[in-house]
């Protein structure tokens, strides 16, 4: 006899649902970044991804926080080794430079990296690809080791400001202040007007990269 379509499966029947690994959820936190953005991946949703209860992911995550530092060591991933050509400086400016696209890709993912803290094998790597360029440059380790910080703050901020839709009208009303600036009341930006606003996004980052590097050569590290 064949069984009405609305009977109760007993659970017995059902197929077994993968076991919950922090890969596993980790794994599904980014496949709903890359569809729905950052602010989907909650622990609730989640659950629903993964077919589970909100309680169960708290045994391999302990917030929304942490997760979204996993999801962000997860990226990291993709950034890869630094280049084999060009001076240490070069490649250091270009690993620098895949680290900020990489957070540009992912708009809400560059904002909540100001404030996230990784710690898995692919923030560590990143970590140690930046010390190896400084260290082949001759950069002293103590100014190295804090240079790190300086070098992924500037390219993490760069990020947050620009991920996402700019709105033009706060550009206009900066860039219409700047210009309406009165040379008795402001000199140096009535004389700076044109610099202040002047360079594509690019060109300044990769300035600012230029700029610390050059820093933190030179500035040793107080004892």
């Amino acid at each position: 006899m064949t069984a009405r379509p609305d009977t109760p499966r007993s659970r017995r029947e059902r197929p077994a649902k993968p076991a919950l690994t922090r890969e596993g959820i980790v794994a599904a936190a980014v496949a709903v970044l890359r569809t729905e953005g950052l602010r989907k991946v909650t622990m609730r949703r989640l659950a629903q991804e993964l077919d589970t209860g909100p309680a169960s992911l708290y045994v391999y995550v302990r917030n929304t926080a942490e997760l979204h530092a996993a999801v962000l060591d997860e990226l990291l991933g993709t950034i890869g080794p630094a280049p084999a050509g060009g001076s240490w400086r070069e490649r250091l400016e270009r690993v620098l430079t895949a680290y900020t696209a990489m957070l540009l890709d992912h708009p809400d993912l560059a904002r909540s990296a100001l404030t996230a803290w990784p710690s898995g094998p692919h923030y560590l790597n990143l970590i140690e690809t930046l010390l190896a360029l400084l260290d082949e440059g001759g950069v002293a380790p103590a100014q190295a080791a804090w240079g790190v910080d300086l070098l992924l703050q500037h390219a993490t901020a760069t990020a947050a400001e620009h991920a996402g839709e700019a709105s033009q009208e706060d550009w206009d009303a900066l860039s219409g202040a700047l210009r309406a600036a009165s040379a008795r009341t402001h000199p140096h930006i009535a004389g700076l007007t044109g610099p202040l606003l002047s360079g594509p996004p690019e060109a300044r980052l990769a300035w600012g990269f230029q700029a610390l590097i050059s820093g933190i050569e030179r500035t040793p590290v107080p004892e």
